[in-house]
């Protein structure tokens, strides 16, 4: 007779929870999916104010409105894209950002995770949108594939100072869940600007989401990365090149060997 494996205890629940990305809690209390939802009772008759002995009637309870509901994502895309084109500069762009309320994952993240790096870096890095670490110091790429990150970059002489990093999306999605076409559709127009306002002369995009948001492919990341193209800012077209994003690295070391050969190819081209 088999012995059953212990249960986990509290503690192994919430470092599983953790390391599956489930850091934070949406509501008070859970809620069973599994169960039919009650009739809504009906609404009680409001209540006359009563006046109180030998004075005027009381006044009635203020209810607070609740937070007006995002707009609908044809209304989110377009107010995007307009917002996005006023933007003179990246600290206005950032402004924009940090007003825009046109995408819900603005309500549930910390903060607002805009750049890193260099302004006026030859290279810009461009991945899909911020972790758990990210959320919670306003800076893109800090945990465990941030620190993979500066590894690569420094084994071909750069560090965060002499390049730019951002995301696709600017605010983590709760959990860590990849995010729905129609949030990275809303912030697209913002890291297009974001990117034509630094004006780089090299484009690397990293990993599968953010390489067909902006290069414009459907393929995988396994056909695309290494090989260069051409980007256009609107004011100028510049070289781009796809390479695995440090995260699935870090679950697959074997292929970097790939992102190797693919960092020595943005060596060259910098040098040239």
């Amino acid at each position: 007779m088999m012995t059953p494996e212990p249960l986990p205890d509290v503690r192994q629940l919430l470092a599983f929870y953790l390391e599956a990305g489930v850091d934070c809690a949406l509501a008070d209390e859970p809620i069973n999916r599994l169960v039919e939802p009650e009739a809504a009772p009906a609404a009680a008759a409001p209540r006359q104010a009563v006046a109180p002995q030998g004075g005027r009637p009381a006044a009635p309870a203020i209810i607070a409105p609740r937070g007006e509901p995002p707009p609908p994502p044809d209304a989110a895309i377009a107010s995007a894209r307009e917002a996005a084109r006023t933007a003179p500069t990246l600290e206005a762009l950032r402004e924009l950002l940090e007003n825009f309320d046109g995408c819900a994952l603005k309500q549930t993240a910390s903060r607002l995770v805009f750049a890193d790096g260099n302004p006026q870096a030859r290279i810009m890095l461009v991945g899909e949108a911020p972790g758990r670490d990210e959320d919670i110091e306003g800076l893109p790429f800090v945990g465990r594939s941030g620190k993979l990150l500066d590894r690569m970059i420094s084994a071909i002489g750069l560090d965060r100072s002499k390049v730019y990093i951002a995301n696709v999306i600017p605010w983590r999605p709760p959990g860590n869940r990849t995010p729905t076409p129609q949030e990275t559709q809303i912030c697209l127009p913002f890291i297009r600007r974001q990117i034509e306002l630094v004006d780089p002369d090299v484009l690397v995009t990293l990993g599968n989401p953010s390489t067909q948001s902006l290069l414009g492919t459907t393929e995988g990341i396994m056909r695309v990365r290494g090989k260069w193209r051409d980007y256009d800012t609107g004011k100028r077209t510049i070289r781009a090149i796809a390479t695995f994003h440090p995260a699935y690295l870090l679950r697959s070391p074997s292929y970097k060997r790939l992102a190797w050969q693919d960092l020595r190819s943005i060596a060259k081209m910098i040098t040239v």
